[in-house]
């Protein structure tokens, strides 16, 4: 059977949900046996999301094999439960940089090298590489941005030869558009559907499917109106109504029948098994229908954009729905939070997280933050530049280390109990340079990470340069606050704790970028669980 491939496009405006609707449909067409994998190609000139400011681009996600990738490749692998890699996100910036290095390598035998077809054939290549592998009967390609932007143009053009290019059971493309409602009028519109639409056939694709996100229901008369000035049939206009959480929009498209218009183009024998989706319903109901309730302090620097720390967001609804408990977020931007304030301002919360993040900027605030959990007793876990701040502080104020800081922020600190990695101090570029993808560590027996992973060694996926200073470790353990995971290979701390608080611990890594509702990340469904411990003693 040949590779089959879906292109999801979106029209009118950004952040219509491209990215779910994708994964909704992936994972769909996963729970009826087929084996499916989604790639993002997004048309800015960066070569990665690496180099981007959050508040840019929302966070960058990390995947196993180190590539610094969109955000959407997060909701990947929340939804399919299967890793992806660098081959699954593309930007403009790799693209062109690939086209440039084969033109200056002579590969081009003297032509001039244009738009199309170089940078086109390119982006076909890339579209189809992972298809080409024989791993997948399904490849959904998502194209960030929306028709129309002039970035975009050579992704669309690419969709459109391979539209023209592959056998017609072998392609589909859907189109993502808003049918906004008018409150004064009382009716929903579909002219930006049908103007989004327009553009795309004059770009000389054709969309099969089109899926409408609306607020309301859409009428029986509108999906027709859709489906007669867009060109499409009339079960090939989906609705995509607002959802209480992302994890639903699967068996709304299942409503829809969405999966079984896509089977059907494909001609796919997987549309007569029925979809196995009871792990998924079960971790909707536990979601829906909560217990307990806790409230939990995330302290991070770039807490206005909600995208910024996505991935640990999402991991407290998957711990929470895990606990069969309400998870209330409350973000907190660490610039707020000092010695005289952190009381008012965390001083009702079950359990605090300090976030990870680069720079200077809200730096005292995630100390001062480490310092009343610590002191009070209160369920806490550091991530990356949260639990190096564990350690500046518990040097600090229990070590009383003169001016213990990381040379992140003081690069001539006199106790640099943080400090740059070796093989970092060498690197003059910024982009892809960190320690990234998955690294494994030894954790002691017996320790609190002990009893959380249940096993003496994991794996866990990095995103940073500096580490703990060994020089300080013994020191540190002597005074309470104790190493109990390192690097198996290098012997860089990984896992920092306190025995005895009741729930303590930093880590080096990133551990939101491996939680999935099917499987919940063990350090927050065990934060959650000493949250509500907490809450009920108090």
């Amino acid at each position: 059977m040949s590779t089959k491939y879906v292109f999801v496009l979106g029209g009118v405006t950004s952040s219509l949900g491209k990215g779910i609707i994708a994964s909704s449909l992936a994972k769909l067409l996963q729970s009826r046996g087929l084996s499916v994998t989604i790639q993002k190609f997004d048309p800015y000139i960066n070569v990665d999301p690496g180099t981007l400011n959050p508040y840019e681009h929302g966070e960058c996600y990390v995947t196993e094999d180190g590539a610094e990738t969109d955000l959407d490749l997060g909701h990947y692998e929340r939804f399919l439960n299967v890793y992806t890699s660098k081959a699954n996100n593309i930007t403009s910036g790799k693209i062109y940089r690939n086209v440039i290095d084969k033109e200056r390598q002579g590969a081009y035998l003297g032509k001039t090298v244009q738009v199309v077809p170089h940078i086109t054939d390119e982006i076909k290549r890339r579209m189809l590489l992972l298809g080409k592998s024989g791993k997948y009967d399904v490849v959904i390609t998502e194209l960030g941005g929306t028709v129309g932007d002039i970035e975009s143009l050579p992704f669309v053009e690419a969709v459109r030869q391979l539209q023209w290019e592959l056998e017609d059971e072998d392609c589909l493309v859907i189109h993502l558009t808003l049918v906004p409602y008018l409150r004064a009028a009382k009716e929903l519109k579909t002219k930006p559907t049908q103007h989004s639409v327009r553009m795309l056939q004059q770009n000389g694709v054709h969309p099969d499917v089109i899926v409408c996100r609306t607020e309301h229901p859409l009428p029986s008369e509108i999906r027709k109106k859709v489906a007669l000035f867009c060109n499409v049939k009339l079960n090939a206009v989906i609705e995509s109504i607002d959802a209480k959480s992302i994890y639903e929009v699967p068996l709304l498209m299942v409503k829809e029948k969405l999966d079984e218009l896509v089977l059907r183009k494909f001609k796919l024998p997987a549309i007569n098994n029925a979809p196995e989706l009871t792990k998924w319903k079960s971790f909707l109901s536990r979601l829906f229908n909560p217990t307990d309730e806790v409230n939990i302090a995330m302290v991070g620097k770039y807490v206005e954009l909600q995208d910024a720390y996505k991935s640990i967001l999402e991991s407290f609804i998957h711990a929470g729905a895990e606990n069969e408990c309400k998870v209330n977020v409350h973000s907190i931007h660490s610039e707020n939070v000092s010695d005289s304030s952190v009381a008012e301002i965390l001083g009702k919360m079950d359990a605090i997280l300090v976030a990870p993040g680069f720079g200077e900027r809200g730096i005292e605030g995630k100390i001062a933050a480490v310092k009343y959990a610590r002191e009070n007793k209160i369920p806490f876990l550091g991530i990356c530049l949260g639990m190096q701040m564990a350690v500046v502080e518990y040097s600090r104020t229990v070590l009383k280390l003169e001016d213990a800081m990381t040379t992140e922020i003081k690069t001539n600190a006199k106790n640099p109990v943080i400090d740059l990695m070796e093989d970092q101090k060498s690197h003059t570029t910024k982009g892809g340079t960190m320690r990234l993808g998955a690294y494994s560590c030894k954790i002691e027996q017996g320790s609190l990470a002990h009893e959380i992973y249940g096993k003496l060694e994991i794996s866990e996926r990095h995103r940073h340069r500096y580490e703990v200073n060994n020089t300080y470790v013994d020191m540190l353990g002597t005074a309470g606050l104790v190493a109990t995971g390192k690097n198996s290979d290098t012997g860089l701390v990984e896992i920092m704790e306190i025995p005895e608080h009741p729930f303590f611990i930093g880590v080096q890594f990133h551990p939101e970028l491996k939680s999935t509702p099917e499987n919940p990340h063990p350090l927050f469904v065990s934060l959650v669980k000493y949250a509500m411990d907490y809450k009920n003693k108090k």
